[in-house]
């Protein structure tokens, strides 16, 4: 009997998650197809998904309520919780404090990488405890 191959641990920032559910035929459809289809292992903390949850109740998207829970519902199942410990882990200082949580998360929920487009956590990549990739180098990682 073969086994499955392992899905990554992975982190996706807000932006690309909301991008990948938002604008569902926009260029990031493949990520949400890798977590919908199992390529991955999309991480979360209470914290991370409460800032998508904020981020969707944005007057700029329009989003009924109804229209922010179906989206949640495409993306939270698919998501593996982390709990995060009480003392939080070290991580390098960001210039953005909304950005602190995903380092965090990267760190306790033991991921193999940090998806991002956000300049701010991108040029930690050379000096961070797992790999801090683009979507686009992401999907590339995983033939999509």
């Amino acid at each position: 009997m073969t086994r499955a191959p392992r899905q990554p641990r992975v982190v996706i920032d807000t932006n690309l998650v909301l991008s990948a559910l938002v604008f569902a035929q926009g260029r990031l459809m493949p990520l949400r197809h890798a977590w919908q289809g199992a390529h991955c292992q999309p991480l979360v903390s209470s914290v991370t998904a409460a800032e998508l949850l904020r981020v969707l109740a944005y007057p700029k998207f329009k989003l009924s309520t109804t229209d922010q829970h179906e989206l949640l519902a495409d993306y939270l199942p698919y998501c593996t919780t982390v709990r995060m410990p009480a003392r939080l882990p070290a991580t390098p200082a960001c210039r953005d404090p909304f950005d602190l949580p995903f380092l965090q998360l990267a760190i306790a929920g033991k991921a193999e990488c940090l998806v991002t487009g956000d300049q701010d956590l991108l040029i930690f990549a050379d000096q961070f405890s797992c790999p801090i990739i683009t979507a686009d180098q992401f999907m590339k990682a995983l033939n999509l």
